[in-house]
């Protein structure tokens, strides 16, 4: 006896196949296989629809849905959390982001998204959502946007941050391959500085700033040292503990204390790792004490109140899709920079590099570096110590320590799996979905995906 799912199935198949400019078709077609559990398949079929229509928000919406429903929640939010940045985000949008947020443990988020949803539509109430939340029990003011205490406003002010400025010895030769991305870093910084004449002689200032983009553990704080090492300069690393404080107004306050000292040491490259902390987008923030900390931190990139002559700013992040777009307008982090995992060449020199002065015997770091593909930097340290763990743990029971061999390497590489491809997995997306301008064309490149 025939399935009617299947009969239906069959002809839905066969309509979309026929109108694929048919986008309401292809939704009924994805809504009927995710309620078969038929995941995959839903998932190949919203992207065909979206091949025809890239700008569908129900498409869209129904790939979140599909990813939301296998428990791919990282891809759901890379397309949910670019539906819900515009000035009118779609009401169904905001409700599958409170679900995502619910579902990660944000319940003060998903209550925030939920409650503005509603607001905006409340056609897309969701009962059962509500109950998850305990809609009913919350308080309907949030503690956190009251202002502070007199007392807290005041703790704290007379005291200044102040972090050590280094100077690198290494530069660049540190750096295994990134050919591309050094060779952007002296168009922007270094020429510059070693050519400051010419570049005066035309009026083009030395400053500006780089934001370099990427999966963890691939070097951009690494490349970011190198760079004031090459072209020796001054080099300032700033970490979100050395900005955010709990008092109002004494984050801005460190932020610009630490450009004062930058300012101070010129020439100086002034990094700011996870800059992304700092510079959330503006338009996710539900508080103003976020937004008045990324006004600050727009105005000391400008140079509002002193002269930035001299100060190169860095910055790094993994998820640059939450960043301000403001910070990439010239004058600021206007160089985006996609770091790639360690090509073979590059692989090869940090293994090199980690085993050096450690006992081996002829390990073969080319033929290791051939079969980690996607690894990152961490990666690779990763298998060297792995790999001594297994010779320490074996030297004990003998008493006899024996050398690294290339097998050994080998070995561990197979118990360490490459940290970047979840990063590649919600990285696709944003490529795929958000990028406006081509900001994110590198991505699509590395993973050989036509535009």
């Amino acid at each position: 006896m025939t399935n009617p799912n299947d009969a239906a199935l069959e002809a839905l198949r066969n309509a979309v196949a026929l109108t694929p400019e048919n986008t309401e078709l292809a939704n009924q077609l994805i809504k009927l296989l995710v309620e078969l559990l038929r995941y995959d398949e839903a998932e190949q079929t919203a992207r065909r629809a979206l091949q025809h229509h890239p700008r569908s928000i129900p498409l869209q919406l129904s790939l979140a849905e599909i990813y939301f429903r296998a428990g791919k929640d990282s891809h759901a939010l890379a397309i949910v959390e670019t539906l819900v940045s515009g000035k009118n985000p779609d009401p169904r949008a905001m409700i599958m982001h409170a679900r995502l947020l619910q579902r990660g443990g944000d319940i003060r988020g998903a209550v925030s998204s939920y409650r503005e949803a509603v607001d905006r539509d409340d056609e897309v109430a969701d009962p059962e959502l509500e109950s998850l939340l305990g809609i009913r029990d919350f308080s309907e003011h949030d503690p956190s946007d009251q202002p502070a205490p007199a007392a807290w406003q005041d703790e704290g002010l007379d005291e200044e941050i102040e972090i050590t400025a280094e100077r690198p010895e290494q530069g660049f030769e540190s750096v295994g391959g990134m050919e591309t991305v050094k060779e952007e870093i002296r168009v922007k910084i270094i020429y510059p500085l070693q050519h400051a004449d010419m570049y005066a002689a035309y009026g083009k200032k030395i400053g500006g700033g780089i934001l370099l983009y990427g999966p963890p553990g691939c070097g951009k704080t690494h490349l970011a040292r190198a760079t004031a090492g090459e072209v020796r300069a001054k080099f300032m690393s700033v970490g979100i503990n050395d900005v955010l404080d709990m008092w109002i107004g004494n984050s801005e306050k460190n932020l610009h204390a630490l450009f004062d000292q930058a300012r101070r040491s010129k020439p100086c490259v002034l990094f700011f790792d996870e800059v992304d902390a700092l510079g959330a987008s503006r338009s996710d923030m539900k508080r103003s004490g976020g937004r008045q900390l990324i006004n600050q931190f727009l105005s000391e990139l400008d140079g509002v109140e002193a002269d930035n002559e001299g100060v190169l700013c860095l910055a790094a992040t993994n998820t640059p899709w939450h960043l301000d777009s403001a910070f990439r307008r010239p004058g600021r982090f206007d160089r985006v920079i996609f770091v790639p995992p360690p090509d073979p060449q590059a692989r090869q020199e940090i293994l090199d590099i980690q085993l050096a002065g450690k006992p081996t015997d002829s390990v073969d770091t080319r033929k290791i570096a051939a079969k980690t593909g996607d690894y990152s930097g961490a990666d690779l340290k990763a298998i060297v110590d792995r790999a001594i763990e297994a010779k320490l743990h074996e030297a004990v029971k003998t008493g006899l320590p024996k050398p690294i061999l290339t097998k050994d390497l080998m070995a561990a590489a197979k118990d360490v799996r490459p940290s970047t491809r979840e990063w590649f997995s919600t990285a696709r997306n944003h490529a795929l979905y958000a990028n406006e301008g081509g900001l994110y064309d590198d991505i699509l490149d590395y993973l050989k995906i036509k535009k």
